[in-house]
């Protein structure tokens, strides 16, 4: 075995020395330990290590990367591909307006409960088996809802289907934060969306294809028999990322091939004599009592929450607009996502580019006490200003019958700015929590989900009401009024509150 390797020091490197009687219960726990304090410390080589995510070669990374990518294209798509068919569906199993949005919107309701039960497993038992268990429930219920002979079956299925699609939304920001740098977390970000915002588009453009040409049961079998493939490549592609985990078995392995029970980790002497019960309270409770106590997650969850419930009232009401409003037939209506596509595409890639930028500025001027996680924040208030007024655009736009190609343009506009004003905050997150990403993700998924499951319910009466022109502007002033305030509670204060927080563990 390679001492260095293993992060094992010459006895006579080290203070005290292993001989010395060091009980490790007398150290605080509120005082990190280090090799100079204890030798049988088991941690990463500060320089370099092979095991540490965070020294992968580069196509290791984006091997994983890719992997989450295209996992979470397949779980959108499936979350957008019935909007073009619900009026279908609906005639089929006698639905009401409200069931038939209900089919749609139950699936984002999983996606509110599963993060805060799957992040906190995936910081126990680590990122690969959480991720390859989420995988196949969601395809056996996915599947579940190609063979549905009742609205019941359906909805009930859809909803079981979003709690194994839901994994993706607190593993990938936690995978991501694992093996990125933060002045990396802008392309690694950017990267990662690029393929799961197509779906965005893709979803819609074949569900109104499929249901014009054939059945909308092949919009669930033809993504199940995408994601069997996505199980194969990820057993086959996707390794371990979580460093606690790959330096606990780091450590047992030294105990079991030294016969020395004294090595340890960090994460280890945390726990200390805690059963795996007490371990897993602790776990599961962590998001509710982030999102509880932590005020860095309470605003960046509103304000996130927020974007995600405008995405899915656009998203879950697109096709109705240009079908009933403009004519259209279901396919050709599905075509007009493309444009939300490319405005979030275009957002994320702009977003990645201006993120790292100023990071990277920020770095070279700072001093030895590095840069803040703050310094994201500047960034979401640009995208809050383009978003507020792509959706007046797009709601008066609407409301007139103008040329498709302004209305296009203004979702277009509103895309752009969501994503630029979203990425932001996402990486303010994964700087603030990197031990725990994943609760905190879940966390703030938790209002997302809920968000994108209640918005698009009210969305219909609310437009009959008031009209796409009323309607989208009194959105754009909620926009206006919580995307300006909230990024300045965390610029101002996000370091006192960074200070005051308590721990996360």
């Amino acid at each position: 075995m390679d001492p260095k390797k293993n992060d094992i020091i010459a006895p006579s490197e080290l203070t005290p020395r292993p001989g010395d009687d060091i009980e490790l219960a007398s150290i605080p726990a509120t005082i990190p330990v280090t090799k100079t304090i204890d030798p049988f410390l088991v941690e990463f080589d500060a320089t370099y290590d092979a095991e540490n995510p965070k020294h992968w070669p580069t196509g290791h990374k984006w091997a994983v990367t890719d992997v989450l990518s295209a996992t979470g294209f397949i779980r959108i798509m499936v979350s957008t591909i019935m909007a073009p068919a619900l009026s279908t569906i609906a005639h089929e199993f006698n639905m009401s307006s409200t069931e038939s949005a209900m089919a749609l919107s139950i699936y984002l309701l999983a996606t509110a409960f599963g993060p805060v039960f799957i992040g906190p497993l995936s910081e126990i038992y680590g990122r690969k088996r959480v991720l390859h268990a989420s995988n196949i429930w969601f395809l056996i219920w996915n599947i579940a809802c190609g063979f549905a002979n009742s609205k019941e079956l359906l909805i009930a299925s859809r909803f079981l289907a979003g709690f194994g699609a839901s994994s993706i939304y607190a593993l990938a920001g936690g995978v991501l934060g694992d093996v990125w740098m933060p002045e990396q977390r802008g392309h690694s970000l950017g990267i990662y969306l690029l393929i799961p915002l197509l779906a965005v588009a893709v979803g819609p453009i074949i569900g109104g294809f499929m249901a014009f040409r054939t059945t909308w049961r092949w919009m669930f079998w033809s993504t199940s028999i995408f994601q069997a493939v996505m199980i194969v490549v990820s057993f086959t592609v996707f390794r371990e990322t979580y460093a606690p985990l790959i330096l606990s078995r780091r450590a047992e392995k030294l105990r079991r091939e030294t016969g020395n029970s004294q090595y340890y980790t960090a994460d280890e002497r945390l726990d200390g004599e805690k059963t795996v019960l007490a371990r897993l309270g602790q776990a599961l409770s962590r998001p509710l009592r982030l999102l509880a106590f932590h005020p860095i997650i309470q605003v960046t969850s509103i304000l996130s929450a927020f974007y995600y419930g405008i995405l899915y009232i656009v998203l879950s009401s697109f096709s109705e607009l240009w079908i009933q409003e403009y004519n259209y037939t279901a396919e050709i209506s599905g075509l007009h996502y493309i444009a939300c596509a490319l405005g979030e595409l275009v957002g994320s890639q702009i977003g990645a580019q201006l993120m790292d930028f100023f990071y990277r500025r920020k770095l070279a001027r700072s001093s030895e006490s590095g840069v803040v996680p703050e310094s994201r924040i500047p960034l979401v208030f640009f995208g809050a200003l383009f978003s507020a007024l792509g959706l007046f655009v797009y709601g008066w736009t609407a409301q007139y019958h103008v040329h498709w190609i302004a209305v296009d343009i203004a979702i277009f506009i509103q895309m752009l700015g969501s994503q630029i004003a979203g990425m932001p905050m996402m990486a303010y997150v994964i700087d603030v929590y990197p031990n725990h990403t994943s609760s905190a993700m879940a966390a703030t998924q938790f209002l997302k989900s809920l968000t994108a499951f209640l918005f698009p319910l009210f969305a219909p009466s609310m437009y009959r009401a008031i009209g796409y022109g009323w309607g989208n502007t009194t959105m754009a002033f909620i926009g206006l009024f919580l995307g300006v305030p909230a990024p300045m509670i965390i610029w101002k204060f996000g370091t006192r509150l960074r200070a005051k927080a308590t721990s996360s563990y």
